[in-house]
Protein backbone atom coordinates (compact mmCIF):
# COMPACT_ATOMS: atom_id res chain seq x y z
CA UNK A 1 0.00 0.00 0.00
CA UNK A 2 2.99 2.49 -0.29
CA UNK A 3 3.38 2.61 -4.02
CA UNK A 4 2.05 6.45 -5.01
CA UNK A 5 1.02 6.03 -8.98
CA UNK A 6 -0.85 9.56 -10.64
CA UNK A 7 -2.44 11.33 -7.48
CA UNK A 8 -1.04 11.84 -4.33
CA UNK A 9 -2.69 11.80 -1.09
CA UNK A 10 -2.96 14.57 1.48
CA UNK A 11 -0.43 13.34 3.21
CA UNK A 12 1.95 10.10 2.98
CA UNK A 13 0.50 7.19 4.43
CA UNK A 14 2.35 5.13 7.53
CA UNK A 15 2.57 1.53 8.51
CA UNK A 16 1.71 2.63 11.87
CA UNK A 17 -1.17 4.52 11.22
CA UNK A 18 -2.40 1.34 8.91
CA UNK A 19 -1.66 -1.00 11.65
CA UNK A 20 -3.40 0.77 14.01
CA UNK A 21 -6.96 1.09 12.29
CA UNK A 22 -6.28 -2.86 11.11
CA UNK A 23 -5.88 -3.83 14.75
CA UNK A 24 -9.27 -1.33 15.33
CA UNK A 25 -11.11 -3.21 12.84
CA UNK A 26 -10.23 -6.92 14.14
CA UNK A 27 -11.09 -5.85 18.06
CA UNK A 28 -14.35 -4.81 16.99
CA UNK A 29 -14.88 -8.09 14.79
CA UNK A 30 -13.28 -10.16 17.75
CA UNK A 31 -15.96 -8.79 20.24
CA UNK A 32 -18.21 -11.10 18.43
CA UNK A 33 -16.38 -14.05 18.44
CA UNK A 34 -16.70 -17.01 20.57
CA UNK A 35 -13.89 -18.11 23.36
CA UNK A 36 -12.05 -21.46 22.14
CA UNK A 37 -12.19 -24.84 24.05
CA UNK A 38 -9.54 -25.27 25.95
CA UNK A 39 -8.43 -28.51 25.18
CA UNK A 40 -7.87 -27.68 21.49
CA UNK A 41 -5.72 -24.53 22.69
CA UNK A 42 -4.06 -27.19 23.92
CA UNK A 43 -3.48 -29.01 20.71
CA UNK A 44 -3.11 -26.35 18.39
CA UNK A 45 -0.39 -24.19 20.43
CA UNK A 46 1.49 -27.83 21.51
CA UNK A 47 1.91 -28.38 17.52
CA UNK A 48 2.95 -25.14 16.86
CA UNK A 49 5.50 -24.79 19.82
CA UNK A 50 6.82 -28.46 18.47
CA UNK A 51 6.79 -27.38 14.74
CA UNK A 52 9.20 -24.11 15.89
CA UNK A 53 11.50 -26.11 18.15
CA UNK A 54 11.84 -28.28 15.01
CA UNK A 55 12.93 -25.02 13.33
CA UNK A 56 15.62 -24.25 15.63
CA UNK A 57 17.20 -27.45 15.79
CA UNK A 58 17.31 -27.98 11.84
CA UNK A 59 18.53 -24.44 11.25
CA UNK A 60 20.65 -24.08 14.78
CA UNK A 61 19.10 -20.72 15.65
CA UNK A 62 21.81 -18.79 17.96
CA UNK A 63 21.41 -16.56 20.90
CA UNK A 64 21.61 -13.51 18.44
CA UNK A 65 19.11 -15.00 16.00
CA UNK A 66 16.89 -15.37 19.21
CA UNK A 67 17.17 -11.92 20.51
CA UNK A 68 17.17 -10.52 17.06
CA UNK A 69 13.61 -12.46 16.71
CA UNK A 70 12.42 -11.43 20.42
CA UNK A 71 12.86 -7.30 19.26
CA UNK A 72 11.18 -7.57 15.98
CA UNK A 73 8.13 -9.32 17.58
CA UNK A 74 7.97 -6.41 20.42
CA UNK A 75 8.34 -3.92 17.56
CA UNK A 76 5.04 -5.40 15.40
CA UNK A 77 3.03 -5.24 18.70
CA UNK A 78 4.25 -1.49 18.74
CA UNK A 79 3.40 -1.02 14.83
CA UNK A 80 -0.45 -2.65 15.40
CA UNK A 81 1.29 -4.86 12.58
CA UNK A 82 0.18 -8.39 13.77
CA UNK A 83 -3.04 -8.04 11.46
CA UNK A 84 -0.93 -7.92 8.42
CA UNK A 85 1.63 -10.47 9.40
CA UNK A 86 -0.77 -13.00 10.12
CA UNK A 87 -3.15 -12.18 6.85
CA UNK A 88 -0.33 -11.70 4.55
CA UNK A 89 2.06 -14.79 5.74
CA UNK A 90 -0.49 -17.17 7.72
CA UNK A 91 -4.25 -16.19 6.25
CA UNK A 92 -3.49 -18.12 3.21
CA UNK A 93 -3.69 -21.60 4.86
CA UNK A 94 -6.45 -21.20 7.45
CA UNK A 95 -8.73 -20.38 4.27
CA UNK A 96 -7.38 -23.26 2.31
CA UNK A 97 -8.55 -25.50 5.53
CA UNK A 98 -11.27 -24.34 5.85
CA UNK A 99 -13.20 -24.23 2.98
CA UNK A 100 -11.43 -27.18 1.85
CA UNK A 101 -14.73 -29.32 1.38
CA UNK A 102 -17.21 -26.36 0.67
CA UNK A 103 -18.66 -26.47 -2.78
CA UNK A 104 -19.35 -23.55 -5.24
CA UNK A 105 -17.08 -20.35 -6.16
CA UNK A 106 -13.76 -20.52 -4.84
CA UNK A 107 -12.85 -18.49 -1.57
CA UNK A 108 -9.31 -16.58 -1.33
CA UNK A 109 -8.22 -14.38 2.46
CA UNK A 110 -10.16 -11.48 3.82
CA UNK A 111 -6.54 -9.58 4.38
CA UNK A 112 -6.59 -6.61 7.01
CA UNK A 113 -8.80 -4.18 4.82
CA UNK A 114 -12.04 -5.02 5.29
CA UNK A 115 -14.18 -2.38 6.56
CA UNK A 116 -18.35 -3.74 7.77
CA UNK A 117 -20.99 -0.91 7.23
CA UNK A 118 -19.96 0.29 3.58
CA UNK A 119 -23.07 2.33 1.73
CA UNK A 120 -26.14 -0.12 0.82
CA UNK A 121 -26.49 0.33 -3.12
CA UNK A 122 -28.78 -0.93 -5.75
CA UNK A 123 -28.48 -3.88 -8.28
CA UNK A 124 -26.63 -1.14 -10.95
CA UNK A 125 -24.76 0.87 -8.92
CA UNK A 126 -21.28 3.12 -9.11
CA UNK A 127 -18.89 2.81 -6.27
CA UNK A 128 -18.17 5.98 -3.92
CA UNK A 129 -15.60 8.10 -5.61
CA UNK A 130 -14.13 10.99 -5.87
CA UNK A 131 -14.93 13.74 -8.30
CA UNK A 132 -11.47 13.40 -9.58
CA UNK A 133 -11.12 9.46 -9.25
CA UNK A 134 -8.28 8.54 -11.80
CA UNK A 135 -7.65 4.96 -12.90
CA UNK A 136 -8.97 3.48 -15.93
CA UNK A 137 -12.91 2.91 -15.96
CA UNK A 138 -14.44 -0.62 -15.21
CA UNK A 139 -17.72 -2.85 -15.12
CA UNK A 140 -18.06 -5.88 -12.97
CA UNK A 141 -20.98 -7.61 -13.52
CA UNK A 142 -22.64 -11.23 -12.70
CA UNK A 143 -25.23 -13.19 -11.08
CA UNK A 144 -25.40 -14.47 -7.65
CA UNK A 145 -26.87 -18.58 -7.52
CA UNK A 146 -27.28 -21.05 -5.71
CA UNK A 147 -24.90 -24.12 -6.00
CA UNK A 148 -28.22 -25.62 -7.46
CA UNK A 149 -28.26 -22.70 -10.11
CA UNK A 150 -31.39 -21.24 -8.30
CA UNK A 151 -30.81 -17.04 -8.75
CA UNK A 152 -30.46 -15.70 -5.34
CA UNK A 153 -32.69 -12.43 -5.20
CA UNK A 154 -31.65 -9.69 -2.74
CA UNK A 155 -28.23 -11.44 -2.34
CA UNK A 156 -25.30 -9.18 -1.12
CA UNK A 157 -22.46 -8.19 -3.02
CA UNK A 158 -19.42 -6.42 -0.61
CA UNK A 159 -16.84 -4.98 -2.58
CA UNK A 160 -14.08 -2.90 -1.96
CA UNK A 161 -11.05 -2.25 -2.76
CA UNK A 162 -7.80 -0.40 -3.62
CA UNK A 163 -7.57 2.56 -5.59
CA UNK A 164 -5.42 3.48 -8.94
CA UNK A 165 -2.16 4.50 -6.51
CA UNK A 166 -2.66 1.33 -4.59
CA UNK A 167 -5.00 2.94 -1.62
CA UNK A 168 -7.82 2.02 0.55
CA UNK A 169 -10.07 4.22 2.06
CA UNK A 170 -9.63 4.12 6.22
CA UNK A 171 -6.26 2.84 5.82
CA UNK A 172 -4.46 5.95 4.39
CA UNK A 173 -4.65 9.86 5.03
CA UNK A 174 -6.96 11.86 2.62
CA UNK A 175 -8.88 9.85 1.15
CA UNK A 176 -12.73 9.32 1.80
CA UNK A 177 -14.06 7.47 4.08
CA UNK A 178 -15.85 4.88 1.72
CA UNK A 179 -14.08 5.55 -1.25
CA UNK A 180 -14.33 2.64 -3.22
CA UNK A 181 -16.01 0.46 -1.20
CA UNK A 182 -19.80 -0.79 -1.20
CA UNK A 183 -22.49 -3.43 -0.50
CA UNK A 184 -24.68 -4.45 -3.33
CA UNK A 185 -28.29 -5.69 -3.13
CA UNK A 186 -28.96 -8.08 -6.19
CA UNK A 187 -31.74 -7.75 -8.44
CA UNK A 188 -34.62 -10.44 -9.29
CA UNK A 189 -32.69 -12.44 -10.99
CA UNK A 190 -29.49 -12.30 -8.86
CA UNK A 191 -27.86 -9.86 -11.00
CA UNK A 192 -25.86 -6.95 -10.23
CA UNK A 193 -23.41 -4.39 -12.33
CA UNK A 194 -20.91 -2.51 -10.53
CA UNK A 195 -19.52 0.47 -12.10
CA UNK A 196 -15.53 0.95 -10.60
CA UNK A 197 -11.89 1.99 -11.66
CA UNK A 198 -9.27 -1.50 -12.18
CA UNK A 199 -7.33 -1.35 -8.74
CA UNK A 200 -3.27 -1.02 -8.93
CA UNK A 201 -0.61 -3.68 -8.01
CA UNK A 202 0.21 -2.82 -4.37
CA UNK A 203 3.42 -2.97 -2.07
CA UNK A 204 2.17 -3.94 1.82
CA UNK A 205 3.41 -1.54 4.21
CA UNK A 206 7.51 -1.45 4.43
CA UNK A 207 8.31 0.91 6.82
CA UNK A 208 7.07 -0.89 9.72
CA UNK A 209 7.77 -4.16 11.27
CA UNK A 210 6.31 -6.32 8.33
CA UNK A 211 8.97 -4.21 6.07
CA UNK A 212 12.28 -5.26 8.72
CA UNK A 213 11.40 -8.59 7.50
CA UNK A 214 10.52 -8.40 3.80
CA UNK A 215 14.22 -6.68 3.69
CA UNK A 216 16.00 -9.26 5.84
CA UNK A 217 14.96 -11.89 4.22
CA UNK A 218 15.07 -10.16 0.73
CA UNK A 219 11.77 -11.02 -0.53
CA UNK A 220 9.59 -8.47 -2.33
CA UNK A 221 6.27 -6.79 -0.48
CA UNK A 222 3.86 -6.54 -3.45
CA UNK A 223 0.04 -7.69 -3.72
CA UNK A 224 -1.32 -8.53 -7.38
CA UNK A 225 -4.15 -5.39 -8.29
CA UNK A 226 -7.01 -7.23 -7.07
CA UNK A 227 -10.99 -6.75 -6.26
CA UNK A 228 -12.05 -7.61 -2.48
CA UNK A 229 -15.27 -8.97 -2.56
CA UNK A 230 -17.51 -10.57 0.31
CA UNK A 231 -20.87 -12.65 -1.22
CA UNK A 232 -24.07 -13.44 0.53
CA UNK A 233 -27.23 -14.32 0.84
CA UNK A 234 -30.43 -15.86 3.36
CA UNK A 235 -29.98 -19.29 3.77
CA UNK A 236 -26.36 -19.97 2.14
CA UNK A 237 -22.45 -19.64 3.20
CA UNK A 238 -20.91 -16.89 2.53
CA UNK A 239 -17.81 -16.45 0.12
CA UNK A 240 -15.16 -14.35 0.99
CA UNK A 241 -12.91 -14.38 -2.02
CA UNK A 242 -10.81 -11.68 -4.51
CA UNK A 243 -10.38 -11.60 -8.05
CA UNK A 244 -7.45 -10.89 -10.02
CA UNK A 245 -6.51 -9.58 -13.81
CA UNK A 246 -5.08 -11.83 -16.37
CA UNK A 247 -1.94 -10.43 -17.82
CA UNK A 248 -1.35 -8.62 -14.36
CA UNK A 249 2.16 -8.54 -12.36
CA UNK A 250 2.96 -10.65 -9.26
CA UNK A 251 0.04 -13.03 -10.18
CA UNK A 252 2.59 -15.88 -9.44
CA UNK A 253 4.89 -14.03 -6.54
CA UNK A 254 1.48 -12.74 -4.55
CA UNK A 255 3.47 -11.97 -1.38
CA UNK A 256 0.18 -12.97 0.40
CA UNK A 257 -0.09 -16.74 -1.35
CA UNK A 258 -3.69 -15.56 -1.98
CA UNK A 259 -3.73 -16.36 -5.70
CA UNK A 260 -6.00 -19.18 -7.23
CA UNK A 261 -6.82 -19.71 -11.16
CA UNK A 262 -10.58 -19.96 -10.67
CA UNK A 263 -9.93 -16.30 -9.68
CA UNK A 264 -8.38 -14.54 -12.57
CA UNK A 265 -10.45 -12.12 -14.63
CA UNK A 266 -10.16 -12.02 -18.09
CA UNK A 267 -11.45 -8.57 -18.74
CA UNK A 268 -12.67 -7.31 -22.69
CA UNK A 269 -13.61 -3.86 -24.17
CA UNK A 270 -16.83 -2.47 -23.00
CA UNK A 271 -19.43 -4.19 -25.26
CA UNK A 272 -21.22 -0.68 -25.63
CA UNK A 273 -17.91 1.10 -26.70
CA UNK A 274 -17.53 2.53 -23.33
CA UNK A 275 -14.12 3.82 -22.53
CA UNK A 276 -12.89 1.02 -20.02
CA UNK A 277 -13.34 -2.89 -19.67
CA UNK A 278 -16.22 -5.44 -17.98
CA UNK A 279 -15.87 -8.94 -16.97
CA UNK A 280 -18.98 -10.68 -16.14
CA UNK A 281 -17.95 -12.93 -13.16
CA UNK A 282 -20.82 -15.74 -11.53
CA UNK A 283 -21.00 -16.73 -8.30
CA UNK A 284 -22.25 -19.80 -6.67
CA UNK A 285 -23.58 -19.87 -3.10
CA UNK A 286 -23.36 -23.58 -1.07
CA UNK A 287 -26.22 -23.75 1.11
CA UNK A 288 -25.77 -23.28 4.82
CA UNK A 289 -24.73 -25.66 6.95
CA UNK A 290 -27.55 -27.20 9.53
Amino acid sequence: MTQQLEHETAADPRAADSGANATQVFRNKQGQATSVDPQRVDEVATAALEALWGVIREKQVTYAEYDALKSWLISVGEDGEWPLFLDVWIEHEIEQVANAARPGSKGTIEGPYYVPGAPELAAEATLPMRDDEVGRPFLFQGQVRSVDGTPLAGATVDIWHADDAGYYAQFAPGIPEWNLRGRITTDAEGRFKIHTIQPAPYQIPTDGSCGKLIAAADWHAWRPAHLHLKVSAPGHELVTTQLYFDGGQYLDTDIASAVKPELVLQPTPRADGAEGEEVTYDFELAPAQA
